[in-house]
């Protein structure tokens, strides 16, 4: 007899995964390095980069941490929801995967804004990481939009948090889309952003707490 193997039974590891990658992203960009980074003068940004130089390393660190989390969830996440569709897990993974090397990628032009000798230069290294992540982003917001339908049509995750990782799919289009071509714009999506985290949050908390009854029900 062939026993299918528990598409949950690694849901809570999933959910510490997903728990650091927020924290890990949230933290790094808000708490560490935002209140760094002056856009309007490169003085001021530089000066505060090098005041603070050990702040901003460990906010370059977090998001090594993110990528690394976001790769392994990427291949948990595979597993948990190729018995719903083998190929559409498979192109969830594949773009989350793009996202998360884009992402880490990215963190050289982190480096390069705090060693080089030009303010303008470092603002300008900033800048491209900024954009870098927007991109990384537009994979990532391809990935949202895949694991909502395996959300919803697996069964033994709630519909609702298909939606919400589907709506966080277009935010994060949106937001990246403006970046590259009405950056001047890109400062009115903030409030929108509240959605993916929300959503991701929600579906995190589910993956920690939930799977047990998930599994009985899936497995009645």
């Amino acid at each position: 007899m062939h026993i299918h193997p528990d598409p949950l039974r690694h849901a809570r590891l999933a959910g510490a995964l997903y728990l650091t990658i927020i924290i890990c992203g949230v933290g790094s960009e808000l708490a560490l390095r935002g209140p760094l980074i002056d856009a309007a003068s490169a003085e001021h940004t530089m000066q505060a980069l090098h005041a603070q130089s050990l702040r901003f390393r460990l906010s370059i660190l977090a998001d090594v941490v993110m990528a690394l989390a976001d790769a392994a969830l990427a291949l948990l996440l595979f597993r948990m929801f190729r018995s719903v569709s083998a190929d559409l897990a498979l192109a969830a993974l594949v773009f989350r995967l793009l996202q998360s090397g884009l992402i880490a990628a990215g963190l050289l032009n982190l480096q390069a804004a705090l060693i080089v000798g030009s303010a303008d230069l470092s603002l300008h290294y900033l800048a491209l990481h900024a954009y870098g992540y927007d991109l990384g982003l537009i994979f990532f917001a391809v990935n949202c939009f895949l694991t909502a339908q395996l959300i919803t049509r697996s069964g033994f995750v709630p519909r609702i948090l298909g939606l919400g990782i589907g709506l966080s799919g277009l935010v994060y289009l949106a937001g990246s889309g403006l970046r590259i071509v009405a950056p001047e714009l890109h400062g009115l999506m903030a409030p929108a952003y509240v959605v993916p985290l929300v959503a991701e949050t929600a579906f995190c908390l589910w993956l920690l707490v939930k799977p047990g009854g998930a599994r009985r029900r899936a497995a009645a």
